[in-house]
């Protein structure tokens, strides 16, 4: 599959996700099979460029191509230079969001509120291809059904997007008025995907390989794009992978081998962010990873109250090599056995 001229590696996309698809994250999806992978949103506005947040977002030191960069805002002059701005800082696929449903983002007409003036919505993606052209870089495009039932528009602005020079548009299957409630639809992806010439992406609800097989084969889309299900479970695109291509699930992971990507993944992450905001940004992953394991509660609450990036890493390997000692692979859902009353390295001693 392509991206304008852009060839990647397969069909199972990490979706953009405030807060969570930072580079290290994103680093660790597309280890562990996801071909492509979207940036957390930054801002059109220039005043915000310089903040410590910002910067971050911006930071792809390291980053395995394609870098892909979401932008989000209400005026296309401003997000024109977003574009620009991000160019300039390595990025290689412009993303428009449209699709995001946080009051504080839609409050001020950006993200899937956009949808509601479809003349503003196409304005914008107007002058995004427009900036980034000269560059040959590619512009996507994120976005909902519509902003309510009363108004699923997305095919529309789909035609239009697709004329102003879009090279590949993501349908999350819900309404801004769902938020993440409720099931996702891939009916408006299936009839945007049979009107459109350009790839096609569905997103919504793609919890498992079986799903992704499903909504392939029911909608005829290029790609999937994952997203919470990918929280504390990267791994699952090479589970999706395998499965598309074989027909058999892979057995869990590898204790050890989990181990291996998380204390990865947070020496990454404390790099990023510094000790300080690094261990505490760090107790969500920390939290996604082992929930439902058994002694996972436990581990939590010992790490909330650890505010070290050494002492952090340390009792997170301590936790899974006892794990591991236990269950030669992840237990799935959780296990009989427990390891709340297991002692810690230091208690043992």
């Amino acid at each position: 599959m392509r991206i304008g001229p852009i060839e990647l590696t397969n069909r199972l996309f990490v979706a953009p996700m405030a807060g969570v698809t930072d580079r290290p994250f994103r680093q660790l999806c597309k280890k562990l099979g996801a071909g492509y992978a979207v940036s957390e949103m930054v801002t059109s506005k220039r005043e915000l460029w310089d903040s410590l947040k910002t910067s971050r977002r911006a930071n792809h030191e390291g980053e395995v191509a394609p870098i892909a960069v979401q932008i989000a805002g209400t005026e296309p002059i401003s997000m024109a230079e977003a574009a620009a701005y991000n160019i300039d800082r390595g990025a290689q696929i412009i993303d428009i969001n449209m699709g995001c449903p946080a009051k504080k983002v839609c409050n001020k007409w950006a993200g899937s509120a956009l949808m509601r003036d479809e003349a503003a919505a196409l304005r914008i993606v107007e002058a995004v291809v427009t900036a980034c052209a000269p560059h040959g870089v590619p512009v996507t495009l994120k976005m909902r059904t519509g902003w309510c039932d009363e108004t699923k528009n997305a095919l529309r602005i789909a035609r239009g997007a697709q004329e102003a020079g879009i090279a590949m548009l993501t349908v999350h299957g819900r309404t801004r008025e769902q938020g993440y409630r409720g099931a996702a639809e891939h009916e408006t992806v299936a009839a945007i995907k049979a009107e459109l010439q350009i790839p096609i992406v569905a997103n919504g609800d793609i919890d498992s390989p079986e799903r992704a097989r499903e909504l392939f084969a029911r909608t005829g889309v290029d790609a999937v794009m994952i997203g919470r299900a990918a929280q504390g479970r990267p791994w699952i695109f090479r589970e999706i992978a395998h499965f598309l291509s074989h027909g058999e699930h892979l057995p869990a992971p590898r204790t050890l081998d989990v181990k291996g990507w998380l204390v990865e993944h947070l020496h990454d992450h404390h790099s990023l962010y510094g000790e300080f905001s690094g261990v505490r940004s760090a107790r969500k992953h920390i939290g996604w990873y082992v929930h439902g394991l058994p002694g996972g509660g436990a581990l939590r609450a010992r790490i909330n109250v650890i505010e070290s990036a050494t002492l952090q890493i340390a009792a997170l390997e301590d936790w899974f090599d006892r794990l591991a000692e236990q269950h030669e692979r992840l237990p799935q859902g959780g296990a009989a056995d427990s390891l709340e009353d297991m002692p810690t390295e230091k208690q043992a001693a």
